[in-house]
């Protein structure tokens, strides 16, 4: 399963500097973000159950902003999946662990996250 999110999302500076001007500013910065990824999950129609695995592709327009600046915004995006019921939480017995990969698209900034399922059976012999 793929979800796509067109845009860039606010990336971890500007979070720190909205939440340093004004104590309410960071806590809009996550409701609008989560609330976006929200609309956009929903759009799924789907449900995972089980632990799942995450893999996102970070599409930039430039390499202004640093690789872990970026990834920030996986709060914003499990929250949404949550918030949106794709996932039913977003702890440790739900996510197994993600991957981030990073890409230049001047004309079509966006991020691109894959959600596979693990078998839980075949999970628990990882352990």
């Amino acid at each position: 399963m793929k979800l796509i999110i067109p845009g860039e999302l606010t990336d971890l500076n500007t979070y720190i500097s909205a939440e340093r001007s004004n104590r309410y500013a960071g806590a809009k910065i996550k409701r609008e973000m989560t609330d976006y990824i929200t609309m956009l999950a929903k759009c799924l129609k789907t449900q995972f159950r089980g632990p799942v695995r995450l893999t996102y592709h970070w599409y930039c327009k430039d390499k202004r902003k640093d690789k872990d600046n970026i990834a920030f915004a996986k709060k914003f995006i499990q929250d949404g999946l949550v918030n949106a019921g794709v996932l039913k939480n977003d702890g440790w017995n739900d996510i197994e662990g993600f991957n981030d990969r990073f890409y230049i698209d001047k004309a079509n900034p966006r991020v691109e996250v894959e959600i596979i399922e693990l078998i839980p059976e075949v999970f628990a012999e990882w352990d």
